[in-house]
C-alpha cells in the first residue's frame, strides 16, 4: 500500500470532458507516492487541460510555443510572512491530456501508467527535482523508477 505525507490535499480539476481520464483518486495516489518520505504536509493542485490551454501556458511561462505533457509551478510564498510560518503549499501541476495520450500510444504504454509517470514527474519538480543536466536527469529518473515500481508501474524509460 502506498503511503504519503501525514496531511495531503490534492485538488484536481478537469478543463475537458473526463471520459477516459484518470479519476481524482488516482492522481492523489500518485502524488502521495511521489511525496512519501520526502515531505510531511502538502497542498497542491492538478489541472488536466487540452492542447490549447497547455500550449498557452507553455508559451507564457516557458517561451515554448507548443503543448507539453506536464508543467509544474512551484508555489512562491508571499513576501512579509514571518520566518516561523510554514505553509504546506507546494504548487500546481498541469497535465495536457492530448499530449499524454499521444505519447502513451507512441511509446506503447498503458495510458494510466503514463499519467502516473507524468504526475510523479510533476510532483517531483514541485519538490525541486530537475533534469537540466545529465547527472540531475539520471537521479530524477532513478527516483521516478523507484516510485513507479512501488505503484506497480513498469519502468517508463524502457524502450519498447
Amino acid at each position: 500500500m502506498t503511503r504519503g505525507p501525514v496531511r495531503l490535499e490534492v485538488s484536481v480539476s478537469y478543463a475537458l470532458p473526463r471520459t477516459g481520464l484518470p479519476a481524482a483518486v488516482s492522481f492523489r495516489k500518485w502524488v502521495a507516492a511521489a511525496l512519501s518520505g520526502r515531505i510531511r504536509e502538502a497542498d497542491l493542485a492538478i489541472r488536466v487541460v487540452g492542447t490549447k490551454e497547455g500550449r498557452a501556458l507553455n508559451r507564457h511561462y516557458r517561451g515554448k510555443d507548443y503543448a507539453t505533457n506536464v508543467l509544474s509551478f512551484p508555489a512562491e510564498l508571499p513576501d512579509g510572512l514571518p520566518a516561523d510560518v510554514k505553509l504546506p503549499l507546494l504548487g500546481d501541476v498541469v497535465l495536457c491530456a492530448p499530449v499524454i495520450a499521444r505519447e502513451a500510444k507512441q511509446q506503447k504504454k498503458p495510458l494510466a501508467a503514463h499519467y502516473a509517470h507524468m504526475t510523479v514527474h510533476g510532483a517531483l519538480h514541485l519538490l525541486g527535482w530537475d533534469h537540466d543536466d545529465e547527472r540531475e536527469a539520471e537521479c530524477m529518473e532513478r527516483l521516478e523508477r523507484e516510485i513507479l515500481a512501488d505503484l506497480g508501474v513498469e519502468d517508463p524509460y524502457l524502450e519498447k
